[in-house]
């Protein structure tokens, strides 16, 4: 695909309000490093190659050794995980549903699983600029309670599941980036995927410490890279697994922990809010636990459908924290950790096609999330088990290569295909009505769907995508954001320094530019260049020659600050920023998060 072709697409692919076949499909078609030329790699052979070490590839991992020493047979699996460390990489609130853990390990209690503390109080406010109203919770449906779930870091649940699967035997390898997939042409099927690949300068070229990779090959590849992954991307795309389907939906959510005073700690408290500081066609809400050792897990969620290219996601966290709702709580507290996440919410409608000739999509790499519960990694570990039980069988069959299509069909059947039907029309209503009206709607669309398993509204269509949504900079007012305090709230810079993240300097950039020219000849012009804002992390700048006079901007891409959230990769509204995977060992690394 040639350089002009794929920025006449990605424009077509905006004005038309869908995915760019040349965002999804850049991963395939940049030019290959000088460094990569003609490499010769070391292949390695598995029944199961798993790229992505979260909640959905581990349970994956874990439920076909289970199944292989039940039966007294082997199977060979490995998963690769791109972060330094299992879990490294993990962001979430988190209230955890064990619904899927106690069907993966019945005695997790006992085991040792760190989900520490039960919810003991829920809590839901609507906030004003100084004021708020609690809601009753009996107004709100069973499944936005949270009886008999937990509060937790699902960083360190997960780094629990990594020391559950290399008990079991499986060849887990952290600081390995699946970089591209290996397909076998001209077929398309996916037989493997190039990963570790290390030592390449920022011009392409082999350093002294030059690693090609390897190749490790599957009977089945499960992609479980979390949300927007850039393998997923390529195979949805050439299997055109979504058509058919509405367009995936996301918000970014931003979260910090604090260790709080004794005296103010709440230990099982989940308090979540809606409305300000958003506007109310600006979807979001927060959320806050209490837990552990005088934590409290303390975030904020905007869905990136929003409108206004003047907004900043970070800057509204950082506003929100100073409402005395929220403040009271972080009075004489530390902030000691900072990181953000995108968040899939298109659910039902959203789900693409699971199955590909060689593998398989699990967990938020389909998009699995609960929005009105706030939910998603019980969904991630059951389908990452319910692929495990297609692959185990098909691979004791003797198959390979093919399509796992029980998979799909153990989907359909499972709670969690049941879960996101009774909500799938939660976020299309809030996108359409606002805040109040679409709120109220939603609420009573779960309350009918409880009660019949109907709902009045049908099967509502999400529409646009998330970076079709945003509106022309003219249209919208500039929002001028209160300076940070450094108590309650703080600066990117600052906050990008406590999620630990680093990338090897002198590795290629890994955000790639379809077109460099667009950030300042079309993006800056029409929508004041919003990727200085969306970015929670300070990555992108639009810099002048003099300040004073705005002559001569340049666009600036500050990669090493890079948390790998992707929403640059979502909301860019030329859908000319693509996300690809740094050296392994890059990146955040989340304690506790």
């Amino acid at each position: 695909m040639h350089h002009e072709e794929q920025r006449r697409m990605a424009e077509e692919a905006i004005e038309g309000g869908t995915e760019s076949p040349a965002q999804e499909a850049i991963l395939d078609n940049l030019p290959p490093l000088e460094a990569l030329q003609g490499v010769e790699r070391e292949v390695m052979e598995y029944d199961v190659v798993i790229v992505g070490g979260g909640p959905s590839g581990l349970s994956a991992a874990i439920r076909l050794k289970q199944k292989a020493a039940e039966a007294g047979t082997e199977i060979s699996v490995a998963v690769l995980e791109k972060s330094a460390e299992v879990g490294g990489h993990i962001l979430s609130g988190a209230v955890i549903d064990p619904r899927a853990l106690t069907e993966l390990f019945p005695d997790w209690k006992a085991m040792g699983a760190p989900l520490e503390t039960p919810v003991t109080k829920d809590k839901f406010m609507v906030l004003g600029p100084m004021g708020q109203v609690s809601l009753p919770m009996f107004a709100l449906p069973p499944m936005m309670h949270n009886e008999g779930c937990y509060i937790a870091s699902l960083a360190n649940v997960t780094r629990w599941l990594g020391e559950q699967a290399e008990g079991l035997g499986v060849e887990v390898y952290p600081g390995m980036a699946a970089s591209h997939v290996v397909w076998d042409e001209p077929s398309g099927r996916v037989k493997g995927v190039v990963a570790g690949v290390f030592g390449i300068d920022k011009h392409g070229k082999p350093t002294d410490d030059f690693q090609p990779g390897i190749e490790l090959h599957g009977k089945y590849v499960f992609i479980a890279e979390g949300v927007r992954g850039s393998l997923a991307k390529t195979i949805i795309a050439r299997h055109k697994l979504a058509e058919g389907k509405e367009p995936q939906k996301y918000g970014i959510g931003l979260k910090e922990l604090w260790q709080v005073p004794p005296e103010k700690h709440q230990p099982g408290l989940a308090q979540h809010t809606t409305g300000w500081p958003l506007d109310e066609h600006t979807g979001g809400g927060s959320f806050m636990y209490h837990f552990g050792d005088n934590y409290v897990a303390i975030g904020y969620v905007v869905h990136l459908n929003y409108k206004n290219p003047h907004l900043s996601p970070f800057d509204e966290f950082q506003r929100f924290k100073h409402h005395p709702a929220i403040a009271e709580h972080l009075e004489g507290a530390t902030r000691i950790s900072y990181g953000a996440r995108a968040i899939t919410e298109g659910g039902f409608q959203s789900v693409p096609k699971l199955s590909f000739p060689g593998g398989a999509l699990i967990g938020c790499s389909a998009g699995f999330v609960n929005v009105p519960r706030i939910k998603g990694s019980h969904n991630a570990m059951k389908t990452g088990m319910l692929a495990a039980d297609a692959a185990y069988e098909a691979v004791m069959a003797g198959r390979a290569g093919d399509e796992l299509v029980e998979y799909q069909a153990a989907y359909e059947k499972s709670w969690v295909y049941k879960e996101l039907k009774s909500v799938r029309n939660a976020k299309p209503l809030l996108s359409k009505l606002g805040t109040t009206l679409g709120g109220a709607a939603g609420l009573f669309d779960l309350w009918t769907n409880h009660l019949t398993g109907l709902s009045v509204f049908g099967t509502q269509k999400h529409g646009k995508t998330d970076a079709a949504s945003t509106e022309l900079a003219s249209k919208h007012k500039p929002i001028v954001y209160p300076k940070p305090d450094g108590k309650l709230s703080f600066d990117k810079l600052s906050s990008v320094f406590i999620s630990n993240t680093n990338h090897a300097e002198e590795q290629p950039a890994h955000l790639k530019l379809i077109d460099p020219s667009v950030p300042i000849r079309v993006n800056l012009p029409k929508y004041g260049e919003p990727a200085r804002l969306y970015c929670p992390a300070g990555v992108y700048e639009v810099l002048y020659a003099d300040e004073a006079t705005k002559s001569e901007p340049r666009f600036q891409i500050n990669a090493q600050n890079c948390v790998h959230c992707k929403t640059c990769d979502i909301k860019d509204p030329s859908q000319n920023i693509v996300w690809t995977t740094p050296e392994g060992g890059g990146g955040p690394n989340y304690p506790n998060m």
